[in-house]
This record gives structure tokens, C-alpha cells and sequence, in this order.
């Protein structure tokens, strides 16, 4: 999750997923993506709490916590086109346009993140991340995922970009306006998402949300019948539902429109 400061409070970074993929098509996320075997390598160098502390905080081993950071990393720069590497340990690149060649080939998988840091001397500033959530499909879906949320700071200088083949839609949001737009129907939010929104709607800076320390308790929302209908069980459902634009419907867990 991408945040920066807006004249309204702080706004997150939205893309509308195209149509033609295959989980939560025309849905509106947060960047992201899954974990790739290189996400692993040993020799990237590190700024900030090293794999030790997010293992611990993400209850997997050393090895899983960097391919998650790393995964986020890489995610969040093929995705949008923002950067977290820098020079040095305690510097990050402003113009991220000068590698845009390397940005492709991440994106087609014909370079890893660790050969691209290495390549341009880069160093990978793990202390510009935090993490925030950890989802689990329901069981009901046919395609299932261990899903780990992350907030970043926008860095001074960048700009976050909607060239990539998995958006249709960009757009820089108050967690409010997100949610206003999905009750009026123009938006489609998964549970995970709606419940990231809230989240971060509750903090007045980005200052705060990046100091912030949520529960980071596993969230597997389960499937259940209320009053005859299908219903997913999840921390504020009744909220959720009870906000559900009218004229939707649910296909097994998620919103269709």
C-alpha cells in the first residue's frame, strides 16, 4: 500500500485490474504480486531490520521473510514504477525513469531483483517498508493465496505510474473517497481491500500510518449462511455488508459487477 500526503490527508495508490485476469478481474487493489524463487537470493544488500526481524514479526523463517520483502519490492516497481533502493544505505533514487528497460525485463521475469540491484548498485531499503496485514483466501475459492500487506511512503521525487499490463485504471485516493466510490457502485472492493481502506483511514498523516503497528494476526475469512444467503465471516463483515452497493451481487466470496 502506497501512501502519500494529499491536501485532504493522506491518499493511498489504486489500480483497477483489467478485465482478462484470471483473480479478481476488474477489481480495485493495491499493487502487487506473487513471491518468485529469486525473491530469495542471499546476496542482495540490505538497509533496515534484516531478515531476522521480519521473520519474526511474519512468524516464517529468514529465508520466506526476504522473498516477502523482496517480492514487495520488486511488485511495487514493476507495478507502478516506484522504486524502495537507493545508492546507499541511507539514500533512495528520485528518477526511477532510467530504468525503465530493467523495470520490463523484472516484469517479464528475464532479470531477478538481485541481479537488477547488483547490476546498478543498489541498495534495497527494507526500513522503507512496514508491514501491515496478513489475509488468507477463504477455502471456497478455487484459487487461494497467503496474501501480505505492506505500507511504503511514496519517496520524495517519484511518481507512481499505471504502465503495467495488469491495470486498466490509476489513480491516487483518501481511503474515504475509496470507500465512497465502491458504496456508489463505481469501484469494485474485495474484503481485503475495503478492510486495508478502513485501516488506513483512521490516521491523519502518513507519518502516522508508517509509525503505526497493527495486529498482524492471520485473517482466513470463512464462508457461512445468515438468514439462508452465503456470507463470508470476517473482522467488520456486518459493516461491510451492511455498506454493500446496492445492485451487486456476490459470486461465491467476491463482489461481481
Amino acid at each position: 500500500m502506497l501512501v502519500r500526503e494529499g491536501a485532504s490527508g493522506p491518499e493511498v495508490f489504486l489500480q483497477r485490474r483489467v478485465k482478462a485476469m484470471a483473480f479478481a478481474a476488474g477489481m480495485t487493489v493495491f499493487p502487487g504480486g506473487g513471491v518468485d524463487p529469486s525473491d530469495a537470493q542471499a546476496e542482495i544488500i540490505w538497509a533496515g531490520a534484516g531478515p531476522a526481524w521480519w521473520a519474526e514479526r511474519f512468524g516464517v523463517d529468514e529465508a520466506r521473510a526476504q522473498a516477502l520483502v523482496c517480492a514487495a519490492v520488486r511488485e511495487t516497481f514493476e507495478e507502478c514504477g516506484v522504486l524502495l533502493a537507493g545508492p546507499t544505505a541511507d539514500t533512495v533514487v528520485s528518477d526511477t525513469s532510467v530504468y525503465s528497460a530493467a523495470r520490463a525485463r523484472l516484469e517479464r521475469r528475464e532479470l531477478s531483483l538481485g541481479q537488477f540491484l547488483a547490476a546498478e548498485n543498489l541498495v534495497l531499503r527494507a526500513d522503507l517498508l512496514r508491514p501491515w496485514a496478513n489475509w488468507i483466501t477463504p477455502t471456497v475459492e478455487s484459487r487461494r493465496y497467503d496474501t501480505w500487506f505492506f505500507v511504503a511512503v511514496l519517496p520524495e521525487g517519484q511518481r507512481a505510474d499505471g504502465a503495467t499490463s495488469e491495470a486498466q485504471h490509476v489513480i491516487w485516493s483518501t481511503p474515504a473517497e475509496a470507500i465512497e466510490r465502491w458504496k456508489a457502485g463505481t469501484d469494485v472492493l474485495l474484503p481485503p481491500t475495503w478492510s486495508q481502506l478502513i485501516a488506513l483511514g483512521e490516521y491523519s498523516s502518513t507519518a502516522e500510518i508508517f509509525a503505526a503497528t497493527p495486529d498482524f494476526e492471520p485473517i482466513q475469512p470463512v464462508l457461512t449462511t445468515v438468514d439462508g444467503k452465503p456470507r463470508l465471516q470476517f473482522p467488520n463483515n456486518e459493516r461491510y455488508f451492511a455498506d454493500f452497493p446496492e445492485g451487486s451481487r456476490m459470486r461465491g466470496s467476491q463482489p461481481a459487477d
